[in-house]
């Protein structure tokens, strides 16, 4: 099942479900925030609810999309209690091009492939410990989720911004604490490379900005072996057009391993927030030495996650950039 939602003529959120080709109305007026908090509290499942709910007419969600209706598949109505992060070195061909960012001649092994070389050996522990953590960075609050179809800006001071296909996992923290999963969604991370290629310890500059997720969410297991495509287009023209792998086959850890080094932290598991953990990705178009510009159009998609990923990247006004007002209060 695929969940999605969009903005009505009134303001108001409607959730749709699909499976297979025909999307429809789901007959509720909550969001999928409010009902994945209502099934957590019932011990509901989201597939069983909304068989109980109901279908009602039939939604063209490409016709929304085209209009800039849709909305991110899950988040909080208050965008401070949406939380964005990831783990990167998560997949198997994920160090190359990050190694290579860091790379010394003075040493033998950089930090980056020593975290993936550890993931690789401890990744994916057997038996219900955890295995080794993951490199985890914070990208920002709700507030820095953009909407599929919106364009995504990039900081004025910003070096860089390129485009990172991933897999995210979209979860609410119930009213004692437990986080569940809502399900998965594509992700562009959006990220500056050039800042981060400067000094693997610019990582975190280089992560706080916005992102964009959706447009739909699977319900149910992640698919072990995920094929995509990652384009940049311009002018109507694909200057970058990559495939792209997720899913365990293709990752140096296991997806409950992730989700146990987030959610180890109290402070990610306080009642009624929102997590939205971006898991990786090992293709860049900054790889092949593509310098994105304003306008250009990232594209992302994978079949199993139904409509594509599209964002247009856009360019901050300098007046948002950072300035302090000193006063006495």
């Amino acid at each position: 099942m695929l969940l999605s939602q969009y903005r009505t003529d009134t303001g108001g959120i409607q959730l749709v479900a699909r499976n297979g080709t025909q999307a429809c109305a789901v007959k509720t007026d909550m969001s999928l925030y409010d009902l994945a908090m209502d099934c957590a509290a019932s011990g509901t499942s989201l597939r069983d609810r909304i068989g109980q709910l109901g279908m009602g007419e039939n939604v063209d969600l490409e016709a929304l999309y085209a209009e800039g209706r849709m909305l991110p598949p899950l988040f909080h109505p208050d965008p401070a209690h949406t939380y964005l992060t990831g783990t990167g070195l998560t997949h198997l061909g994920s160090a190359s091009t990050r190694s290579a960012m860091h790379e010394k001649e003075d040493k033998a092994e950089t930090d980056s492939m020593k975290m993936f070389r550890w993931g690789v050996e401890s990744g994916k522990p057997e038996g219900d410990g955890p295995g080794v953590q993951p490199e985890w960075f914070y990208k920002g609050t709700g507030h820095a989720l953009i909407a599929p179809g919106a364009p995504l800006p990039s900081p004025s001071f910003a070096l860089d911004g390129g485009e990172e296909p991933e897999i995210a996992g979209l979860y609410i923290i119930g009213s004692d604490g437990t986080p569940f999963r809502v399900g998965f969604a594509l992700a562009n991370e959006f990220s500056d490379h050039v800042t981060e290629k400067q000094n693997y310890l610019y990582l975190a500059h280089s992560k706080l900005r916005v992102c964009s997720v959706g447009p739909e969410l699977l319900v149910g297991d992640l698919p072990a072996d995920i094929q995509g495509q990652s384009r940049v287009i311009r002018d109507g023209t694909a200057i970058f057009d990559a495939p792209f792998v997720s899913g365990e086959a293709n990752m140096s850890h296991t997806i409950a391993n992730l989700e146990h080094h987030h959610f180890k932290y109290g402070i990610f598991c306080q009642p009624g927030d929102v997590h939205i953990h971006m898991f990786g990705t090992a293709t860049l178009s900054f790889a092949t030495g593509l310098s994105c510009e304003e306008g250009d159009v990232f594209e992302i998609t994978a079949p199993a996650f139904g409509l594509p990923l599209r964002n247009a990247l856009a360019i901050e006004d300098a007046a948002h950039a950072g300035r302090v007002t000193v006063a006495t209060l």
